[in-house]
């Protein structure tokens, strides 16, 4: 069953404009199907397959003639010195959406692709489900909890898969495919512990000293550890504001993970009625927001600019997304109801921020159902944040 993919009119319209299109994102995040089903008419190529693979990296100039038209080219990562002759080919002919390239980023491919390809191709990220495409299954889940605990995997709502056992499979082929292969780590249970401790801290502040030695390995190692699951899309950093630019790079980030079911799973919970009671659910809940956030975005083709503020002394706020005419500051509650003071840090934000910097309404999204504006924010319902406006 398809479901359509809010990126889909997107890669439609690049696909006039540039010869390559790349579509990245984590391995399961609906990439093939979207390509395919968007360029029915495309030959496609799986580069996963050895024969496919072998062919396309003994004889690259064949390879690429076959396909005159172009095609898509899936997981193009296995083959990454195709690159380099396809630029020449795209150079000789350069007409828009002759190729539409995959790849489950890795170690900088997407750097690769970007200066190999570079003012040839557009590239957009395809992440799991966002809430508006979740409701379009028949089996999407019905209230906050089972959203958090299922997550945004589309084989688990289109095969109605129970979503701890497919996440638990989705793990372990992670570990023993992609990262004992880029890594050649050997010890996959120390890795396996790094990101159990890791789902700990999601929406925390990064603390990779604390962590590697948590997890019992160095802080090179922990660095490097996160750095895959970066380039692999499972988690992310939203980094700390800060007025000047220079030095949002050194302040500390918050740790992010993008699908929720995934940190359920590596926390241990088994059901949405654990996650009720669990300890973590107010950081979970966060989590789920600010991936919402970067896929409104991401699902636009556009990279998010937001942050997180926390000062020595001041109100801290979850979530500043950067609308470029001004800043919306975002606070996330659980729970279903709004306590007298949530909005606060909200409603103090231009002048925590100061007057030459023009702040928008706040947000203040929660597991509640009913909508409110007040003077300076809006309380929005979980299951409403794909309405915000985080565009301006």
């Amino acid at each position: 069953m398809f479901v359509r993919r809010n990126l889909a009119s997107v890669l439609t319209r690049v696909s006039r404009q540039y010869p390559v299109v790349t579509v990245t994102g984590p391995r399961q995040s609906g990439k093939t199907t979207l390509c395919r089903h968007v360029f029915p008419r495309k030959p496609y190529v799986n580069l996963e397959r050895i024969d496919d693979r072998s062919y396309a990296a003994s004889d690259p100039r064949g390879f690429l003639a076959d396909h005159p038209d172009g095609a898509v080219l899936d997981e193009v990562q296995h083959a990454p010195d195709l690159l380099s002759y396809l630029q020449a080919e795209v150079d000789d002919d350069p007409r828009p959406g002759r190729w539409i390239l995959t790849c489950s980023e890795h170690f900088g491919l997407s750097g690769t692709v970007a200066q190999t390809l570079a003012g040839r191709t557009a590239i957009l990220r395809l992440l799991p489900l966002a809430i508006d495409e979740l409701g379009r299954f028949a089996s999407a889940p019905g209230d906050l909890l089972q959203t958090l605990f299922a997550g945004g995997f589309p084989r688990i709502h289109d095969q109605a898969i129970p979503p701890g056992r497919w996440v638990g499979d989705y793990v372990q082929t992670y570990l023993q495919r992609d990262v004992r292969r880029l890594l050649a780590i050997g010890d996959l249970e120390a890795l396996h512990t790094f990101m159990r401790l890791l789902a700990g801290r999601t929406a925390q502040e990064l603390n990779l000293s604390g962590l590697g030695a948590d997890a019992g390995v160095s802080h090179n190692t922990a660095r490097s550890w996160l750095s895959v699951l970066e380039a692999s899309f499972l988690v992310f950093r939203l980094p700390a504001w800060s007025k000047s630019p220079r030095k949002r790079l050194v302040k500390t980030p918050k740790i992010h993970w993008m699908d929720t079911g995934l940190v359920c799973y590596l926390l241990g919970i088994r059901s949405p009625a654990e996650l009720k009671t669990h300890p973590l659910r107010g950081p979970i809940f966060e989590s789920w927001v600010a991936a919402e956030v970067y896929k409104a975005h991401a699902n636009r083709g556009l990279a998010p600019a937001f942050f997180h503020l926390r000062q020595p002394r001041g109100p801290e706020v979850d979530l500043l997304v950067d609308r470029g005419a001004d800043i919306r500051g975002v606070e996330c509650k659980s729970g279903a109801t709004v306590a007298s003071d949530a909005l606060n840090a909200l409603e103090g934000l231009a002048a925590t921020l100061g007057p030459a910097q023009p702040v928008g309404r706040g947000v203040l999204v929660y597991g509640g159902s009913s909508r409110q504006r007040r003077t300076h924010a809006d309380i929005v319902p979980w299951n409403a944040l794909a309405g915000v406006d985080w565009f301006g």
